[in-house]
């Protein structure tokens, strides 16, 4: 057994928020892995535009500094539990995290999810306690917090004497007590290279290397990251890829480990380095890398099963084709079963029609991040209402249960605890932080769709959500859906102003004037429970008393716009929201008035 002593794998987990991606902004900028005049980027990690433009972590992504000549290989990780499974497999390729917790906001859900994970793993934690330049900071009862966290977990004692660092990862501070004038993050670089244990291992047997994530590169085709648990890899070596009990021969081509931000080519990498293989062909994640002589499979990576599926089709509204690139089953089914490859907690099915696939994962966030970068891509499709996955056990149906937190002012938590109540979620613990009330509560999954837009309505946008996967639990009973019809246009044509102006006392309007709408498509909600047909496209006749300019001035109530999450939450069963690079559009699946009419009689039947 040898360790290798020149490197350190560590994960940077948190909740959402909490400063993952900026705390290894500030390590790589320190050890000086960019030219003093190059431009980076803020949270330079996040190298997706989604990932950009939301602030948060989809991908977990990795890189390396150099700190006392001893490499450390960093994984930065998403903190929403929608992208769980990146999470799962990412914490078997490390020795040890690095736990961020906000200084006001202390341990949240997510905190508890990856740390449970890191813990079973028996990863050793460095615990960071971020952003203690606040006004409103509490280090002190964080730090309990934490501790009893990690013993609610049952750490062991190794565990529960983790090192506490204070830092503040924007300004690239890290202080080992709160007295401390440190203005570097050395503090925090030393702890993880004294704390965290280097790989242990045999570095002289034959190869053994867990496929933890792929990513596509269009120059040299699938790339096959992992840690190599044993042995040595050399570019042109002869491998085995293991997957349960098939096995197949491959050869590796080129060899590269991080650097800062890239990639580098290398001669051979040896055992605890985590690694990118290229030539490997048809590899996938939880595959092993085995020497071609003697080839030995390891354990495989448990990931979380998904708990929402969506049906994802083809457009066929009349105006499918005129604004996206992709628009055929062939086009959205390579599509669908190439994210399956790198993306883990996603499945793909596909169902009686050709044009219709079912895709399941865990949350609507999960999914409408893979619809948004589809529209972003060129693709055209229509989706169904978000159900969740439910399970039989012991001859029993069961549903997807979630731990629930919300945050909100004092004054809003009746109206959330009755809009909860009616969802069928059981509140069980309360406390109050700072003014805010910390309410948790267990709740079916379907319960959460169409939630979070109702709670940032209700709390007039000052509740904060968060949940994570609890378990199956025996079904609870009916949950009330949308209580509101729809406004459905009955013709094809251009919207007019006279039009929607005359019906704007019939409910909320989606559409402005101008806008070409189809028969079928959904163009407001009705104040009352049932669906009605409506024309907004009439337009004013002329006679010779009037012209259609001698208008009175109308006015116009401004329209609500849905984003794509807030129109896959607000569908009924029989409507679809419509998805192109351009707009989103909602519909009903059967847009013919009279057969829709007859379908809803022979439902009631």
């Amino acid at each position: 057994m040898s360790t290798n002593e020149n490197l350190r794998n560590i994960a940077i987990i948190a909740h959402v928020d909490h400063g993952k991606t900026t705390l290894v902004d500030a390590m790589l900028q320190q050890s000086h892995i960019f030219r003093s005049n190059e431009q980076v980027a803020e949270r330079v990690m996040d190298s997706g535009d989604l990932e950009r433009e939301r602030g948060i972590t989809i991908l977990s992504k990795n890189t390396a500094i150099m700190y006392d000549g001893i490499k450390i290989n960093i994984v930065d990780t998403p903190g929403h539990a929608d992208f769980g499974g990146e999470v799962e497999r990412v914490l078997n390729m490390v020795d040890g995290v690095v736990l961020l917790v906000d200084a006001f906001e202390g341990p949240m859900p997510q905190t508890k999810y990856v740390l449970r994970k890191a813990l079973e793993q028996g990863l050793k934690p460095i615990v960071v306690i971020n952003k203690i330049d606040r006004p409103d900071q509490r280090v002190d009862d964080v730090y309990d917090e934490v501790l009893e966290l990690f013993m609610e977990l049952d750490a062991d004692d190794e565990q529960l004497d983790f090192p506490c660092i204070y830092a503040t990862a924007r300004d690239g501070i890290a202080k080992y007590s709160m007295e401390d004038d440190n203005a570097d993050l050395k503090p925090l670089m030393e702890t993880i290279v004294k704390e965290i244990p280097a790989p242990k291992g045999d570095a002289e047997g034959p190869l053994q290397m867990m496929v933890t994530t792929l990513e596509a590169d269009e120059y040299i085709g699938k790339v096959a990251v992992g840690r190599i648990i044993r042995g040595k890899v050399k570019p042109n070596q002869a491998v085995v890829l293991m997957d349960g009990d098939s096995q197949t021969k491959a050869k590796v081509g080129k060899v590269y480990t991080y650097q800062g931000l890239s990639r580098v080519e290398v001669p051979e990498a040896s055992m605890g380095e985590i690694v990118c293989l290229t030539g490997l062909g048809n590899v996938s994640i939880g595959y092993t890398v085995a020497d071609a002589e003697n080839p030995e499979a390891l354990p495989t990576i448990n990931i979380d099963e998904p708990t929402l599926s969506m049906t994802f089709g083809v457009n066929t509204s009349p105006f499918a084709g005129r604004e996206g690139q992709f628009v055929t089953s062939r086009h959205l089914r390579d599509r669908l079963f190439k994210e399956v490859e790198t993306n883990v907690a996603l499945r793909v099915e596909e169902t009686e029609s050709a044009d219709v696939f079912k895709v399941s994962g865990r949350g609507e966030l999960h999914l409408s991040i893979l619809i948004e970068t589809m529209r972003r891509e060129g693709y055209e499709l229509q989706v169904g209402k978000p159900e969740v996955v439910y399970k039989t056990i012991n001859g029993q149906k069961c549903e997807p249960m979630e731990n629930l937190t919300i945050e909100v002012p004092q004054e809003f938590m009746g109206t959330v605890m009755e809009s909860l109540g009616t969802r069928k979620a059981e509140l069980s613990n309360m406390t109050e932080v700072a003014g805010y009330m910390r309410m948790e509560f267990l709740i079916p999954a379907r319960g959460l769709i169409g939630f979070r837009s109702e709670l940032l309505t209700n709390t007039k946008g000052n509740g904060i959500m968060n949940h994570v996967f609890a378990g199956y639990v025996p079904y609870k009973g009916d949950i009330p859906g949308r209580v509101r019809g729809s406004l459905v246009a009955f013709e094809q044509g251009e919207t007019t102003g006279y039009g929607i102006f005359s019906l704007q006392d019939r409910g909320t309007m989606f559409i402005s004037p101008g806008q070409a709408v189809y028969e079928g498509m959904i163009v407001g909600e009705n104040s009352r429970e049932m669906d009605i047909d409506i024309n907004p496209c009439k337009a004013k006749h002329v006679s010779n008393m009037r012209t259609s300019a001698s208008d009175e001035a109308i006015r116009l109530v401004p329209p609500r716009i849905l984003s794509l999450e807030q129109a896959i939450e607000y569908i009924n069963q029989d409507e679809l929201v419509e998805i192109t690079p351009e707009s989103i559009r909602l519909r009903k699946a059967i847009l013919d008035k009279t057969v829709r009419g007859r379908a809803s009689k022979n439902a009631r039947k």
